[in-house]
């Protein structure tokens, strides 16, 4: 691959967050700037969030849950979303939000003038941010990373002159400066609480210099004419440990007990025993202006051109990596997941808390995490979903009157699984754990590790089941229904012009139930355990309401029919079924298709799409339909209109589901595996005419490489980690387009018999026979 596809490069330093550069570890984040007479390196900590854990259920909430959905059955629903505001939202109605942990300010002394031959960049293949620059007849040289292997955060400054680096460095959390204190000459650390009952954190930062000096003054760490000094941060609170403080300094006393090439080392090949499992190269169709080739240009300027209408194949292969190289840093075994912002926020005051929202962006940020290589970084998520288990039975049992458990639209630190907020069209959602349950069960298809679905994935399951099952109700049609629910965050206007949120029977709840039914159905059949249970789940799978086309030709969005109130949405709820789900599918069932593509259309004509990770959602949409010109269209109008020019995603503003949304998609692009199937190439644009990917996995224990040629299979080679059969579908260059009905387009699937731990070669004229290979 051309490695300046895998690096972002600028020629100036950045002048505003969006344009730094991240760094991180799971557990410690931050962003280089890159400044020349002064830096800054903005630092986070994935639990530091303002305020401790609290109950803060609603009273009335079990009391008043019949009459709220008799009043919807009636169709007053004023009273019962006044009734439902009252008594079944959370007190206090807020978290407390993810913050900064602050800055490291570095200034430097004894240069002056321009900087030269300036150079920054973040290389993808080593997780190092890089700078290089000449001042005064100096060439300076830096390198920051974030060590998932000593938890500590290094950055290292050389200079090519003797005694060329000076410079004081301090430690702030303006305007919420802990207390700041020194250990040694050669250390300092900044103590405080983030709120009221909220965590206690100690961050720490020592230098070590060759040449020259090292002390502390004030506050402040002084290097004075150093040949080179490191940096080594490092953060900790009571979340996890007793004594933050004094982890902190074991931390430091490993890493610094090491050489800088030892620590650098450890972390590179720890990173790339991740980040090396997969590989994309996308040939170029054009040189641009003065023959050069997109990559020779750094990433705004390339962003830039993209929007002007030049092609750059290698950006959208940078893009893709560089999300994988986001989960990578934001979430490691052990680490908390990534929220809204992965790791990385510069506020104390962030947009919706920088929390986890459940009703699409938590789960957006781990959709590559399977079919990318990355399985180890879905973990946290599974951490998590345990603690919201705990909280989330009480829930359930208390406003719900269910067994199992329950979690809304957002969750936090502490996994709270109440109601919060006011913004109803939003909050009253009892689906989050059901669909995040999912998680669990995606990850055991795609490795077909029995021990975790019987210990992890099925406990699961089985509980967010349970709450699924005992709150649903009949409705007219003697239907199983969620009422009350949302359609997330979507309004509706009834024929008398009576506008609603809350409602009974969302098609994305009715659509969750049936994956979450029918993943719990496989899991038990797999285990041979729970059948009574397996029953009560196939007899409820009948009675769920099945996708409906309505009046626009469309997939309905509820229940019944009724108007929507924004045609254009950012969120395409309706359309869970189609993805993540697989209860519509091309060639299973057209007419759904048919009419999820309609609703997408109708989505897009009035305005959709216009949020990151909205956009990611549609490029999934399209790529399931196989409609590939559609998908590259919004990939590309992803990179046009939503990303900032450190290729963070924007919502606006930052948040970071874009990067793992858009990343996902184009891997679904090249390969799909649902419905027992695996599908080569199927929305492969014309555009991406020839390349390779290696690396990606599919459902049922595989990965898979595949390369192309003018838009043609060459080869795809299949490494099986089990033994099965499975349908292999290729779909034809003519056919990607329009996503027309690969059945009608001649045979071009053939039937592969596996062995697990052998590798299975296929090439294009394979699928020119009625194939059984073996």
């Amino acid at each position: 691959m051309n490695q300046l596809n895998e690096k972002l490069w600028y020629r100036q330093p950045a002048s505003k967050w969006e344009e730094a550069l991240p760094i991180g570890s799971g557990m410690l984040g931050a962003m280089v700037f890159g400044g020349i007479m002064e830096e800054r390196i903005q630092l986070n900590e994935d639990s530091i969030w303002y305020g401790g854990p609290m109950k803060r259920r609603n009273v009335d909430s079990g009391k008043r849950m019949k009459e709220i959905r008799e009043l919807l059955f009636q169709g007053k629903l004023n009273e019962a979303e006044r009734l439902a505001r009252m008594t079944l939202t959370s007190a206090p109605k807020h978290f407390g939000p993810y913050q900064s942990l602050g800055d490291l300010k570095l200034f430097f002394h004894g240069v002056s003038g321009e900087a030269q031959s300036y150079r920054r960049e973040l290389d993808l293949q080593e997780g190092i941010v890089k700078l290089k620059y000449d001042v005064s007849g100096i060439r300076f040289e830096r390198e920051a990373f974030a060590s998932y292997v000593d938890h500590v955060i290094v950055l290292r400054l050389n200079a090519d002159v003797p005694g060329g680096i000076s410079l004081s460095a301090h430690l702030g959390r303006r305007p919420f400066d802990g207390q700041i204190s020194r250990e040694g000459s050669d250390t300092v650390f900044m103590t405080g609480q983030c709120g009221p009952d909220g965590v206690h954190y100690c961050t720490t930062v020592k230098a070590v210099a060759t040449g020259g000096s090292v002390f502390a003054s004030g506050d402040f760490l002084s290097i004075e004419a150093a040949d080179n000094v490191t940096f080594y941060v490092t953060a900790a609170t009571t979340f996890r440990f007793k004594d933050p403080y004094e982890e902190c300094l074991r931390r430091l006393e490993v890493a610094t007990a090491k050489e800088y090439s030892a620590i650098r080392n450890d972390h590179v090949q720890d990173y790339r025993s991740l980040y090396g499992r997969v590989s994309l190269e996308l040939e170029e169709c054009e040189r641009n202006d003065q023959n050069r080739l997109p990559s020779a240009y750094p990433a705004d300027e390339r962003l830039a051109r993209l929007q002007e209408g030049y092609s750059d194949n290698g950006m959208m292969a940078l893009f893709f990596q560089y999300g994988r190289y986001l989960l990578i840093s934001s979430s490691r075994p052990g680490t908390l997941p990534a929220n809204l912002q992965g790791v990385w926020n510069e506020s104390y005051t962030p947009p919706w808390e920088s929390d986890y929202h459940l009703n699409i962006n938590l789960q957006m940020n781990y959709w590559p995490a399977e079919s990318c290589n990355l399985a180890e970084c879905h973990e946290p998520v599974f951490d998590l979903l345990d603690r919201m288990r705990e909280n989330g039975r009480e829930t359930a049992r208390e406003v719900y009157g269910a067994r199992g458990f329950v979690a809304h639209h957002a969750t936090n630190l502490w996994a709270d699984t109440d109601i919060v907020g006011l913004y109803m069209p939003a909050i009253i959602w009892p689906m989050g754990g059901a669909w995040m349950a999912l998680h669990a069960w995606e990850h055991y298809r795609f490795s077909m590790n029995e021990a975790f679905l019987r210990e992890r994935a099925y406990p699961i399951l089985k509980e967010a089941a349970e709450f699924v099952l005992d709150i649903l109700v009949e409705d007219k049609s003697e239907r199983l229904v969620t009422a009350p629910s949302v359609s997330p965050e979507n309004s509706y206007r009834l024929p008398g012009g009576q506008v609603g949120r809350l409602c009974i029977g969302p098609s994305m709840d009715s659509q969750i139930a049936y994956a979450l039914f029918q993943a719990s159905i496989d899991a038990i059949s797999m285990l041979q355990i729970d059948e009574e249970f397996g029953q009560r789940l196939r007899e409820a799978l009948e009675k769920l309401p099945e996708p409906r086309i309505g009046k626009y030709g469309g997939l309905m969005e509820w229940a019944e029919d009724y108007e929507e109130m924004e045609p254009g949405h950012r969120h395409i709820s309706h359309l869970f079924a189609l993805y993540p789900g697989e209860q519509i599918a091309p060639n299973h069932n057209d007419e759904l298709a048919h009419a999820a593509r309609i609703s997408l259309e109708r989505r897009l004509a009035h305005g959709g799409g216009h949020t990151g990770w909205s956009r990611a959602w549609i490029i999934h949409f399209w790529s399931r339909l196989k409609v590939a010109d559609m998908a590259f269209e919004h990939l590309k109008a992803l990179l046009d209109h939503s990303v900032h020019p450190n290729l963070l995603g924007d919502h606006p503003p930052f948040q970071i589901d874009a990067n793992f949304g858009g990343t996902s998609a184009i891997a679904e692009m090249l390969l799909q595996s649902h419905r027992e199937e695996i599908s080569l190439l199927p929305a492969l644009p014309a555009v991406w005419r020839t390349g390779k990917v290696t690396g990606l996995r599919a459902r049922g224990g595989c990965v898979v490489d595949i390369a192309w040629k003018d838009g043609k299979l060459d080869w795809a080679v299949i490494h099986a980690s089990s033994d099965r059969e499975c349908i292999i579908r290729h779909t034809p260059l003519n056919r990607r387009a329009s996503g027309a009905d690969e059945q009608n387009s001649g045979h071009k699937a053939l039937l592969l018999r596996m062995v697990g731990g052998q590798s299975y070669r296929l090439g294009l004229a394979d699928f020119d026979n009625d194939s059984l290979y073996e």
